[in-house]
């Protein structure tokens, strides 16, 4: 089983009896190192395949030590190295093998002497066009008519954001149930819109004398981006009449 240095689900595993804990419990254990995380995201590694926790008779999961280990060494190598899921996946399934694997790299790779000097805006990981095609198994085809419905975009120097991979898995994910791209331009647009709202929300912030305040502005719009997404899942949820385990 992994290892990692996460005091938080230490002590998250330690607060249970019978050794497993419910998703929230397991929120509380990691968010110590990871601020940003929600139950949203846990349920969406476990729907990657990075976790397996178990599941009590009423569908409920429940998750042992080593998957709150296995969790934590997942968002550390996303926050620290920029790796694709599929990427990490791949490396924790050797590493659990007992093979003897080196890093994969990424885009630009933070340390912990890495000291940001609060950028006018926040250094952006990418991922070359053949990475990303690679990563979210999909073909040229696939990608340029995602990109015709602006769905997903290169940046500037033609490379990739990272959420890419997220955003094409997804994509073709969908498609599998019969989603075609077209139909994903009304997702885009409500994407869009939000953006532009969370964005009028911090723009006195970004604008702000103080460097400080400017780098707090970042902060603020991943916390207004999580609620957004939060409240987006939960009015889905309603209309369709269905509740997520």
């Amino acid at each position: 089983m992994l290892h990692t240095p996460s005091g938080g689900a230490r002590s998250g595993a330690a607060a249970t009896d019978s050794g497993l804990m419910s998703i929230g419990t397991v929120l509380n254990a990691l968010r110590d190192e990871f601020p940003e995380v929600t139950i949203s995201k846990i349920r969406f590694l476990e729907s990657e395949g990075l976790v397996e926790p178990q599941r009590t008779p009423s569908g409920y999961r429940k998750f042992s030590a080593g998957d709150v280990e296995r969790l934590a060494h997942v968002l550390r190598m996303q926050r620290d190295h920029y790796l694709p899921l599929k990427v990490i996946r791949e490396h924790l399934d050797a590493m659990e093998r007992g093979e003897a694997v080196q890093l994969p790299v990424v885009g630009r790779q933070r340390t912990g002497e890495d000291v940001p000097e609060t950028p006018e805006r926040p250094t952006v990981a990418r991922i070359g066009r053949a990475g990303l095609m690679a990563a979210a198994e999909i073909d040229e085809a696939d990608l340029e008519e995602w990109q015709s419905y602006g769905l997903i975009a290169p940046l500037e120097d033609g490379a990739y954001d990272a959420e890419a991979v997220t955003v094409a898995t997804l994509i073709a994910e969908l498609g599998r149930f019969g989603i075609e791209p077209r139909h994903l331009r009304v997702m885009k647009a409500a994407a869009d819109r939000e953006a532009g709202l969370l964005d009028q929300v911090v723009a006195p912030l970004k604008r702000h004398r103080n460097p400080q305040t400017r780098a707090h502005a970042e902060a603020r719009t991943k916390e207004l981006a999580a609620l957004t997404v939060k409240l987006h899942a939960a009015l889905v949820q309603i209309a369709l009449g269905v509740r997520l385990p």
